[in-house]
């Protein structure tokens, strides 16, 4: 495999891997806001922010921290077969299972781009009493399966490495 090419698997591999960990802190700030509306709520006035704050912490870690779980084999995988399988046709069952999972991906991305095109441009609010914008958690979304993307990409080119007899060694990041 060509060096340049290597270096791009490394490099994805080293993101996703720091902003994976990045993103599991968040659930320190999910419970902070969980936590002050419950206290708010038997303590004093309840706070219309909380509830719909935390959904975007967790929307905003699960989509941040998806890639991350599937460099980690977090993926939920149906082993009936797959575990008889050769490490050649395992390689060649993944990149064609991550090829379609690429395809949906490219979708979802051009449909998220166009969705936060449009928070931007009108000033999307959520209806609700709180009603805060929704351009930044559709930007962490789009953010989230970019990073999907290129860890999809990440597996693929091992994959291939994989089916032409060439392993590319894990780097520990």
């Amino acid at each position: 495999m060509p060096r340049a090419v290597i270096r791009y698997l490394h490099l994805v591999e080293a993101l996703n891997y720091r902003i994976g960990r990045l993103a599991m802190w968040s659930l320190f700030a999910l419970m902070a806001v969980l936590g002050w509306g419950a206290v708010a709520r038997f303590g004093f006035s309840p706070q219309i922010w909380t509830d719909e704050m935390a959904q975007f912490l967790l929307l905003g870690y699960f989509m941040l921290g998806g890639a991350y779980a599937l460099q980690m084999g977090s993926a939920v995988r149906m082993d009936l077969l797959y575990s008889r399988w050769s490490d050649r046709t395992k390689a060649a069952v993944d990149a064609i299972t991550i090829f379609t999972l690429l395809i949906y991906l490219g979708v979802l991305l051009w449909g998220g781009i166009e969705s936060t095109q449009f928070a931007l441009e009108y000033g999307e609010r959520r209806r609700g009493l709180w009603r805060p914008y929704m351009a930044p958690i559709k930007i962490v979304m789009c953010i989230g399966i970019v990073l999907m993307i290129l860890q999809c990409t990440a597996f693929l080119i091992r994959d291939i490495a994989k089916l032409r007899g060439i392993e590319i060694e894990e780097r520990a990041a």
